[in-house]
């Protein structure tokens, strides 16, 4: 399901525990890691899709998990053409997602990357909030900036703390980041 601009409709999932440090799950079979995230369906909401993907990626319910804030508009990225199948270059261009910020509220044992089938991740690991900005991959790297920026007022009482850690020092002493 693609929107009239090539953008595929997707929510993407910021799970932070009591330390405000982010879930961050390492693709199966590959060395790239991200947060969750997954398409929508036709008929569900993008509510119904975070909790459906939560589930599917991270083996958490509803119960687990409280929802702290989400991206007021959507937040788009384009897919390197070379990424794309032959057949969807014509037509596809990227995700647009609504991010959530949640807060766990279960345990670190309720996390089951073995919840269904076909498993996303096959390895996890809580990190600070800022560092996914350094090791995503390059073409998803500004929506996570966006994201993770946009959330952090749900989470953080001083405005330094809501601006990534390498752009807010070099912002100060004029340096290029």
């Amino acid at each position: 399901m693609l929107d009239r601009e090539g953008y595929r409709p997707n929510v993407g999932i910021v799970l932070v525990n009591s330390h405000n440090q982010v879930f961050w799950g390492k693709r199966i079979r590959e060395h790239s890691w991200q947060f969750p995230q997954g398409g929508i369906k036709k008929g569900e909401t993008p509510e119904q899709a975070m909790y459906r993907e939560l589930h599917e990626e991270v083996g958490l319910m509803p119960e687990h998990v409280k929802i702290l804030g989400r991206t007021r508009d959507w937040l788009r990225y384009d897919v390197p053409k070379h990424w794309v199948r032959r057949e969807w270059r014509t037509t596809y261009r990227g995700q647009k997602q609504i991010w959530y910020l949640l807060r766990l509220v279960g345990r670190d044992s309720d996390v089951s990357l073995r919840a269904t089938e076909h498993p996303e991740f096959d390895a996890w690991r809580w990190n600070d909030y800022w560092i996914p900005l350094d090791s995503v991959i390059e073409f998803k790297r500004t929506v996570y900036e966006q994201a993770l920026t946009e959330l952090a007022r749900h989470l953080f009482l001083h405005p330094a703390d809501r601006r990534p850690m390498w752009r807010s020092s070099s912002a100060e002493d004029g340096a290029c980041p």
